[in-house]
């Protein structure tokens, strides 16, 4: 039973618990009879073997079974009673023993969410954005996907950047290739490589030096290496025509093809807009709402990020003050936005769970049981999907409340400065 809560900082609780040892008896002797109906004794029919029998063979285990059940339900009962919410698993600064005739007494110290005074989450300002498509946004995307749709056609004319060139070549390292197929400025040999092929025509032998980096993914890295090289074809990508291209993407006409683009321009830049807003709002909230965080949970958030960067092959000692940062950020974040979901009632059932790992699913093109496994195989839950579609709700509302407001261009470069 709870006997005290002492705040030993605003995110840091003491639970203190004492349960009478008549209570922890009534306990212990419960779970032996328990044991007592299936336990296989020599000499006795199952479930007959004396309670004493019993208690001494299988005695410590029962103790073990009625420590964790009496710790946890007085834990659980304690949290409903305080209104705390736990932000992490209790902690004992001690061992807890149950000692037989004695009062079961334990501590437990607790992470917990922190009040946030004068929250404030109504008429937040956010900039109008627009989300016009102009004739040039659609010309642009549809020239780029001319040059991206074309092939790769014979060249008279001397190499230039992004040709495909084939050649043999010869090294001073004893290295010699025939037919070696290269597009000029792609790499993976540096750049001096591409410069060195570019204005060489068809037939063309030539020599010339080039230094490998020690980084080079080339065979080459590191050293200097003096090339003889000679052309022998040249191809240029040439566009599909204009009139053309959207017979490439399955159009009937250009005007479908471009009312096509438009419309999706149009959803991305809204989608742009709405994940802008959201971030302006989010910065407003930290910027305006101040509160200790629960140092457990920033030092988890600590350890997620540079586990994360370490995994791209990123130094994270050399960063630390900024992984740091951005943990309390993310933690500040974190709280805000529960609090807020909270308020409003916020809630995310099942299908909604279902419905997320099926639009995921079709973004990256696997299956919806593959989605699940990668989050059970990360984080032993779907708590990260529960999260997501939390934290959308929650700015829906926010972006619902907003006080949107429109400005000149000048007077965006000045709020943004």
């Amino acid at each position: 039973m709870l006997k005290g809560v002492e705040e030993i900082s605003a995110t840091k609780k003491r639970l203190k618990f004492e349960i009478p040892a008549d209570v922890v008896e009534e306990e212990i002797q419960k779970a032996l009879r328990e044991i007592q109906k299936e336990a296989k004794i020599p000499g006795f029919r199952p479930g007959k073997a004396p309670l004493s029998i019993i208690e001494k063979k299988f005695g410590q285990n029962a103790i073990s079974d009625v420590l964790e059940k009496l710790v946890s339900e007085s834990y659980e009962k304690a949290i409903k009673e305080t209104n705390l919410k736990p932000l992490l698993p209790p902690m004992a600064e001690d061992a807890i023993d149950i000692k037989r005739k004695e009062p079961l007494s334990f501590e437990l110290v607790v992470e917990v969410r922190p009040e946030v005074e004068n929250l404030n989450y109504e008429n937040i300002e956010v900039e109008e954005i627009s989300t016009e498509v102009k004739d040039e946004d659609i010309e642009r995307v549809i020239k780029g996907l001319c040059e991206e749709s074309g092939t790769y056609e014979p060249a008279e004319e001397p190499t230039q950047n992004n040709d495909l060139v084939i050649f043999d070549y010869k090294t001073d390292t004893g290295k010699e290739v025939k037919d070696f197929v290269y597009k000029i400025g792609a790499g993976p040999f540096p750049e001096d490589f591409s410069k060195a092929l570019e204005g060489r025509k068809k037939g063309e032998t030539f020599t010339f030096t080039v230094d490998f980096p020690e980084d080079s993914i080339a065979e080459f890295a590191g050293k200097k290496v003096n090339f003889e090289v000679t052309i022998k074809d040249i191809k240029r990508k040439q566009p599909v025509p204009y009139e053309e291209i959207h017979k490439e993407y399955g159009y009937e006409t250009t005007e479908e093809f471009r009312n096509d683009i438009r419309q999706r321009l149009e959803n991305a830049k809204k989608e742009q807009a709405i994940e802008k807003q959201k971030f302006d709002i989010l910065k407003k909230l930290l910027d305006t709402h101040e509160f200790e965080l629960p140092e457990g949970l920033v030092e988890m958030e600590i350890k997620r990020i540079s586990e994360e960067l370490e995994s791209m092959g990123l130094n994270v000692v050399e960063h630390m003050d900024k992984i740091t940062e951005r943990a309390k950020r993310n933690v500040k974040a974190y709280i805000l936005l529960e609090i807020i979901g909270e308020k409003e009632g916020v809630t995310v059932s099942e299908e909604e769970i279902k419905q997320e790992v099926i639009n995921i699913a079709r973004k990256y093109s696997i299956t919806p049981q593959g989605v699940i496994q990668y989050y059970m195989s990360r984080d032993g839950s779907l708590s990260a999907l529960r999260n997501s579609v939390f934290e959308r709700k929650v700015f829906d509302i926010l972006l619902n409340k907003a006080k949107i407001v429109k400005r000149t261009e000048e007077e965006s470069k000045e709020v943004s400065q």
